[in-house]
């Protein structure tokens, strides 16, 4: 397959749905609908509603059905991030090559349209249809699972707890299997549920989204340290300067690199049962194991 072209033809079906779910820059109140298309409109990859639409894919389940759901990680991850870069949280200056949503607006509107970006996510998965095997509101229910208390805010606490601290190896994952991993794995069975999938295919493409998840972020811990500000569109070196917990603080580069590769290699494995389905997804996995930014 050409991966370029499906990343950029998915890219571009994402941002036209999100255009079409968010309310205009000139809805009143202004300010906050701004903010909030700021952030949405920076420039992001669009992975996690990628990887949904790529597992309803696999399925050869239908590309609209599974949009509301595709864009309702993305306002999650983008709220996710808007909080993230807050004084009071990571405080950097830069996110996806631009000037941080506090930093334009203030600290009141980024912390107001972060919550407007997890809100609304609920009203555009509202927009899903439900499926013979997924009732509607099990399909909302996953997406509040993976952005509560025991899975992505999980994670950022214990982000933040385990600054400056010495941490076990089994602590470093509970963050990064909660932060970065939860979402990811739930934009997989997002996907998958748009399909009707059964719960073979479903617990398949979890251990795939699972182990992604993680690898994704072995490999986000891994640029930081290595790759510039310019190349990164966000503050590098921060997590160093900031005691963090990371793969290479904890293992070492190398150690993080071979730990990134072992669990690309898990995750490719879990879409052996799609057999040439699942060309999208190992894709995917191979693109995101040798990206630099």
């Amino acid at each position: 397959m050409n991966f370029s072209r499906y990343w950029s033809v998915r890219q571009k079906q994402v941002d036209a749905a999100l255009d079409h779910f968010l309310p205009s820059a000139n809805t009143r109140p202004k300010t906050i609908h701004q903010a909030m298309r700021y952030s949405i409109f920076a420039g992001g990859k669009r992975l996690r509603p990628i990887i949904c639409l790529a597992a309803a894919e696999v399925l050869r389940g239908k590309i609209d059905a599974a949009l509301p759901q595709a864009c309702a990680v993305e306002c999650i991850h983008t709220y996710s991030l808007i909080h993230d870069d807050l004084p009071c949280m990571d405080n950097d200056d830069f996110r996806r090559g631009k000037p941080t949503s506090h930093k334009v607006y203030g600290e009141g509107i980024a912390v107001l349209a972060g919550d407007a970006l997890l809100t609304i996510a609920f009203e555009i998965a509202a927009r899903c249809k439900s499926q013979p095997r997924y009732s509607h509101a099990e399909i909302v229910r996953e997406i509040a699972t993976a952005a509560g208390s025991q899975a992505l805010v999980a994670g950022q606490v214990a982000d933040l707890e385990g600054e400056g601290k010495k941490i076990t190896p089994a602590d470093l994952r509970y963050i990064h299997e909660n932060k970065t991993a939860a979402l990811i794995a739930s934009s997989i069975r997002l996907g998958a549920m748009s399909a009707n999938a059964t719960p073979k295919q479903l617990k398949q493409l979890t251990e795939f989204g699972q182990s992604l998840g993680l690898a994704f972020q072995v490999i986000d811990d891994i640029l930081d340290v290595t790759q510039t500000t310019e190349k990164l569109g966000k503050s590098a070196g921060k997590d160093l300067k900031a005691q963090k917990a990371t793969y290479p603080a904890l293992l070492g580069l190398e150690k993080a690199r071979e730990e990134a590769d072992r669990l690309t290699r898990k995750a490719r494995a879990a879409l052996k049962p799609f057999g040439k389905d699942a060309a999208p997804l190992e894709a995917i996995a191979d693109f995101l194991l040798k990206r630099e930014s």
